[in-house]
């Protein structure tokens, strides 16, 4: 398997257990909202049953946005090699490696930092379209030694 598949497969891994922490806490708080209505009336529990509803609808929309995190993931084929700088790519620069899918950090894959960030983003922008041997600049300069 080959270091970008490695990664490819950690940052799924990566969305899967966020969805299911979020699918985890999701549950929770409707268990609590369960035992909330068992509980006293009056203005306390009205406003802990809308604290409640309140943290379960932000935590919908984060779990949407990393479902379609999870989404941009899986569409990535790591066994395509571009000469170019195309989603998906995995970039080898003097600053390290840059995988360029969605905005997920960095992670640690066979002893390697690699850093997960958007074509949209900044940096991901400047990358798009370049090939090895091109520089792109974003706060600093970024050379590009391979493409997988």
């Amino acid at each position: 398997m080959t270091l970008k598949q490695k990664v490819h497969q950690h940052y799924l891994q990566m969305v899967n257990d966020k969805i299911s922490l979020f699918q985890q806490d999701l549950a929770d708080l409707k268990e609590s909202g369960a035992n909330e209505t068992k509980s006293t009336a009056g203005d306390k529990h009205e406003t802990a049953l809308a604290m409640l509803q309140i943290e379960e609808a932000n935590k919908r929309v984060q779990l949407e946005k990393v479902i379609a995190q999870k989404i941009v993931v899986k569409k990535i084929n790591p066994t395509i090699v571009a000469s170019l700088v195309v989603s998906g790519s995995l970039v080898k620069t003097d600053k390290g490696y840059l995988f360029i899918s969605v905005a997920l950090g960095k992670a640690v894959v066979e002893g390697i930092v690699v850093t997960a960030l958007s074509p949209q983003s900044p940096l991901g922008k400047q990358l798009m379209g370049l090939k090895a041997g091109d520089i792109a600049v974003f706060n600093k300069s970024y050379y590009i030694e391979t493409i997988e």
